[in-house]
């Protein structure tokens, strides 16, 4: 690892807040509590705040997660925090925002992108808004520890205040990224101050309560399925041997995995955040009980990576690398995901939950989609109203027709939905 990477993934809390704090307005929250009110504080802040080292406990990604995002990627965006008081002055919630310039036009038709790129070559900011995201940079967003009632209670603060603060912070759209649809009942409150709820590209979740991979194929697929996928492990292990090999810290071979990482991010149609290589380190070295590195080696060669994290009786497949010179051959998307659930049967895990995109594989090994929502308004009254026009055109999944083909695909938008 370069010294440059290695003065990055050990740079201080301290270091990188002051960085950022120089050009952000602070808000010395210790000194002017306000009951029943919300705040804006910057990481430098967020230090002296008992709460936050409870925040996000119940979730695989709790605050050491949001911690390495913001020290790893994407020093470009402000990363800034609201803190929630109830009505004694205490604070009861904070929930972490982030600001970029974001392209509006992300998600449209491809047919459009011609038309698209014509004006921009023309007007470069077409269609790019100063956008405030209350979630997570890489991964779905959660709210704040607490009962239903607290949850309710802070989200009902935050909605009533977050048009106000954003205004102050010069953006122009509101974005409450990636919530799963258990959260939809809490931000309600949201859709009521004139927020649009629409889906993102949603996870996928497989019950994987098996005694073993072959029980899941013999109960879970048909026998056309059955018969690709074992043709498809005869003809992989027919060649030379795959070996696998499971650890929770990278740092070490990070120059040999990482490149698998871009060959998987620079083939995707749709591109989310690029994670660097003191991100996978970071994540490693912070959190050890949660994450899980596979390393699939072809002899010396290393030909697929996976980033896996675990929580109770979940095993959270987050990011794929793969050699693409030899990955069709050894038809190594199939033979990772056959590793990976034996390992999660293995040690006692119910389900398999994996990130959008590549929905394809994913409905024939009988995954259900995991919905995940965004909420959405523009500061302006007047423009918000067009806006709420025009988000159904311009949300993602409308363009994917295998999302159709789910059987739980109606959920994406139901107004309420059961799952976990």
């Amino acid at each position: 690892m370069s010294k440059d990477l290695t003065m990055l993934s050990e740079c201080s809390m301290d270091d990188h807040a002051t960085h950022h704090d120089a050009a952000f307005p602070q808000t010395d929250v210790a000194s002017t509590p306000r009951p029943g009110g919300v705040d804006v504080i910057s990481r430098h802040q967020l230090r002296n705040i008992g709460q936050w080292q409870r925040a996000f406990a119940s979730q695989h990604k709790d605050r050491r997660y949001y911690e390495i995002v913001e020290d790893t990627i994407h020093p470009e965006f402000e990363y800034r925090y609201f803190t929630i008081r109830n009505r004694r002055g205490e604070i009861q919630a904070i929930q972490p925002f982030f600001i970029l310039d974001q392209d509006i036009l992300a998600g449209v038709h491809p047919h459009f992108c011609r038309l698209t790129d014509s004006i921009r070559r023309r007007w470069p900011r077409f269609m790019f808004m100063k956008t405030m995201m209350v979630g997570c940079v890489a991964g779905e967003a959660h709210l704040d520890e607490g009962d239903d009632s607290t949850r309710a209670a802070a989200a009902r603060l935050l909605a009533e205040a977050i048009v106000e603060h954003a205004r102050a912070l010069g953006v122009r759209l509101i974005v409450l990224k990636e919530f799963p649809d258990q959260y939809r009942d809490v931000l309600s409150c949201f859709v009521r101050g004139g927020f649009t709820r629409i889906p993102s590209m949603p996870m996928t979740r497989l019950n994987i309560a098996y005694t073993d991979f072959e029980d899941y194929m013999r109960t879970a697929l048909n026998s056309a399925t059955r018969r690709k996928l074992r043709k498809k492990f005869k003809a992989t292990e027919f060649d030379t041997s795959i070996a696998l090999s499971v650890t929770n810290d990278v740092t070490s071979i990070i120059d040999e995995v990482y490149p698998l990482y871009l060959q998987v991010y620079e083939r995707s149609k749709l591109r989310f955040e690029k994670l660097t290589k003191a991100y996978f380190c970071r994540l490693g070295t912070s959190m050890p009980d949660k994450v899980r590195f596979f390393v699939w080696r072809r002899g010396s060669k290393a030909v697929a990576f996976g980033v896996c994290m675990v929580h109770g009786d979940t095993m959270f497949a987050e990011y794929l690398g793969l050699d693409y010179s030899v990955a069709f051959e050894l038809h190594l998307y199939h033979y990772v995901f056959r590793d990976l659930v034996r390992w999660g049967i293995a040690n006692g895990y119910k389900w398999f939950q994996s990130s959008g995109l590549n929905y394809d594989p994913k409905l024939h090994l009988r995954h259900r989609l995991k919905p995940i929502d965004l909420y959405v308004r523009h500061t302006s009254a007047i423009l918000n109203v067009l806006m709420r026009m025009a988000l159904p055109l311009l949300e993602p999944t409308r363009h994917d027709a295998t999302l159709k083909m789910f059987p739980n695909y109606s959920e994406l938008w139901n107004s309420a939905s059961g799952a976990k």
